[in-house]
């Protein structure tokens, strides 16, 4: 047979400081610990990127997957992979006043990826 540890309820202990809070002031509590909580995986979320997350930004944007692996592959080559390919694609529509997928497909051509760079390590980004 075997022996069990015998855990000791200390609930009433660890919850006292708790004990006189309101269920408003209880919910709130709550909600305000979530978001301590879940705010480190939004700051890695913001800040870190995969090339299959990016080619899904793209499937969204309009683009086909044998159209988003170059643009992929494109920002991966330059060091753009941080700043976000569906960023980078509407970055160089807005500058050059131009339809989204027209830029993504002249990207795909091999232009305006000196402007991309420039926008995104000049600091106008």
């Amino acid at each position: 047979m075997k022996a069990y540890l015998k855990r000791e309820d200390d609930f009433q202990q660890r919850r006292k400081h708790l004990a006189n809070l309101t269920d408003e002031e209880l919910k709130e509590r709550f909600w305000e610990l979530a978001e301590k909580a879940v705010e480190p995986l939004l700051e890695l979320a913001r800040k870190n990127t995969t090339p299959s997350i990016e080619r899904s930004v793209l499937l969204r944007m309009g683009f086909s997957s044998l159209e988003a692996k170059p643009l992929v592959e494109g920002a991966i080559e330059r060091g753009l992979m941080g700043k976000g390919v569906g960023h980078i694609v509407y970055r160089i529509a807005k500058e050059k006043n131009i339809p989204l997928r027209q830029a993504g497909l002249e990207m795909i051509e091999g232009k305006h990826w000196d402007d991309a760079i420039e926008i995104f390590r000049g600091g106008v980004a």
